[in-house]
Order: structure tokens, then sequence, then C-alpha cells
């Protein structure tokens, strides 16, 4: 192939990747991104991992964020890490991503859609997804560099139960990146 393994959660989010890019399409989550990622890397031999590029939506944690975006840092949000750490286990909840546009990502399993939750989560955060940290945490266990490639669905709050009317716009947006930069 091209040298690029495509990372999607849902095919929707894929739906206008075209056919010449390897794509692998993880099922929502953390536990199934990790896993997902980790096979398909385990299929390469060691000295060939490919560029894997997450792309997905996102919910916005400001209201002025729109678009597309490249983060530099995602966080495992929602992880107990400041207990775990204070019990003496390391907790690894901040990856630093290559080549991004110094926006930051939260990952965590809960579906973001309440306003309270959002405004914290915007203290140390501009976006909110459901896989990207994993999927870099994987790539870089397994020794491949990893981008991750988001665009604002909505704005993690009430519009976000909107998802499915709003996913194509998004997927067609993220396509058009791929396709120009790979």
């Amino acid at each position: 192939m091209n040298g690029i393994l495509v990372v999607s959660a849902t095919r929707a989010e894929a739906a206008h990747v075209p056919d010449r890019y390897e794509t692998v399409i993880t099922g929502i989550g953390k536990v199934d991104a990790a896993v997902a990622v980790t096979a398909a890397l385990a299929a390469y031999p060691a000295g060939a991992r490919p560029l894997v590029v997450n792309i997905g939506t996102a919910g916005a944690l400001h209201d002025h964020h729109a678009g597309l975006y490249l983060p530099s840092t995602a966080l495992n949000h929602d992880i107990s890490s400041d207990v775990l750490k204070s019990l003496g286990h390391p907790v690894e909840d901040v990856l630093d991503i290559e080549d991004g546009d110094g926006s930051v990502l939260a990952t965590g399993d809960a579906f973001v859609s309440d306003a309270e939750v959002r405004d914290a989560l915007a203290a140390r955060a501009d976006l909110v997804d459901m896989e990207g940290f994993a999927v870099a945490y994987a790539a870089r266990r397994m020794g491949a560099r990893c981008r991750l490639v988001k665009h604002v669905s909505d704005h993690a709050d009430e519009s976000a139960l909107d998802w499915p009317a709003l996913v194509d716009h998004s997927a067609r947006e993220l396509a058009a990146w791929l396709v120009e930069r790979y």
C-alpha cells in the first residue's frame, strides 16, 4: 500500500476515504480502538510500520472551535490517574503527538453531551472524542508514528445527539484532508 494506515471508529467517519488507503474500522471506545490498532500493526513487519492516521469526529469544548484539527496532545480524561499515581502506579494519561496544531484532545469512553461535563473538560482541552488517545497509545507501543485528525461535528452538548445527521459532512472534510496530504 502507501505506508498509511487510516484508522476510524466508524464506517460513517471513513465513508469517503478512497479505496487506495488501507483502512481499519475500530469500533467505538478506547478498548476497541487500542485492540484494533494493535492487531492491525502486528500484521506488519517490525521495520515496516505504517504511519497511523486516525480520522474522526470530535466535540468542540469551546464555542469558537469549528472545522479540522490536528491535536498536538491527547489526554486520557476518564482514568483516575491521580489516585493511581498516589498509590504508586505510574499512569501515562497525556501523549504528545508529532506535527500537531497545538490543540488538545481529551479522549474518554463517555459520550459527552452534557454542557456541565463539557465545561469541566474545557479547562484542560479543546476537543473531546472516544478513541484518539487509545489509537496514539497503541501506535506508539507498536513502534508506529501516529497523526490525529479530528473534525468538529458538534459542541459536546445536546447537539452531540444529532451526530448521525452531522457525520457525513465531517467524513467528507476528513477524506479531503487525507487525499490532499497523502
